[in-house]
């Protein structure tokens, strides 16, 4: 109640009482004094001004050549040696594998090709698709079971994510050609084993000299490993160009590893990665 509204005049008690309630319901709860206070007290300051540090000096990530580096040729060895039985199958593969002219007889040397335990597990042999005359080549790792029912390499899933990746850099299966390292599903969509990618090789390494491509795309690990002949992972791999040597003494093409896109389902958020290797990839001119 403000000091101007104050009159000398004195109420009875009755008369105060039913004033107070009314106050009280129009929230006139507490006397208005001559100055305006503050109910809220050191709370109105301002927050003090934080002293701003400098920030920590960022760490210095080490830059990955982007450099064509010393051609590639030689696998690194498997976690196990290989037997006699197993040295047979290789050597077994590699006379199939010169002997084959061209990809169709390659195709049909594979179909016949008994040192590899997956062709009798697996229900069609998994070549390769696309434009054989192509200049960009993709090599994967090993069919699942949509490419085992169909016979043909990424057709699944994974496969419908990388022609999706590819369409965005102007490829499809008209202008690139595609096929694994690993013919044969393995059973349960396990990864091929070492011994298994060995006996395969010489059928992968004669297929890219067939073709020979203008340009390798390495799908993954087990097809940049296998084929650059490193231990290093992908996620370092990857984006970098490196030279394969197609046959024993024939000339080098560049090489681009990327991550496959099974990995990339599972990791969403590496498929920006994935899009600055792809425009590499077109850079390249194709």
């Amino acid at each position: 109640m403000s000091q101007d509204a104050r009159t000398d005049q004195q109420l009875d008690p009755q008369q105060a009482l039913v004033m107070l309630k009314l106050y009280i319901e129009w929230g006139a709860d507490e006397a208005i004094e001559p100055t305006p206070q503050s109910r809220l007290g050191a709370t109105l300051a301002p927050p003090p001004v934080p002293v701003r540090q400098p920030p920590p000096p960022a760490p210095v990530t080490p830059q990955l050549s982007e450099q064509p580096v010393a051609p590639f040729r030689t696998a690194p060895a498997p976690a196990r040696a290989l037997g006699p039985m197993d040295q047979a199958a290789v050597l077994s593969a590699r006379e199939a594998a010169r002997a084959a002219p061209d990809l169709a007889a390659l195709k049909e040397a594979l179909a016949r090709f008994d040192g590899v335990s997956l062709s009798r597990t697996a229900t069609n042999l998994v070549f390769a698709d696309g434009n054989p005359a192509a200049k960009v080549m993709l090599v994967g790792e090993a069919p699942g079971a949509d490419e085992d029912r169909l016979g043909l390499p990424f057709v699944g899933v994974s496969g419908q994510l990388l022609d999706r990746m590819m369409a965005a850099v102007g490829l499809d299966r008209t202008t690139f050609y595609i096929t694994n390292v690993c013919f044969w599903r393995p059973p349960g969509n396990r990864k091929p084993t070492d011994l298994e990618l060995a006996a395969q090789k010489p059928f992968v390494e004669r297929h890219i000299e067939l073709v020979a491509p203008r340009v390798l795309v390495l799908v993954g690990a087990a097809a940049a490993q296998g084929l650059l002949g490193t231990t290093e992972g992908i996620t370092r791999l990857r984006g970098r160009w490196f030279q394969y040597r197609l046959g024993e003494d024939g000339p080098t093409i560049p090489a681009l590893p990327i991550f496959h896109p099974a990995y990339l389902l599972r990791q969403p958020a590496q498929k920006r990665e994935t899009w600055r290797d792809l425009l590499k990839l077109k850079e390249f001119g194709l």
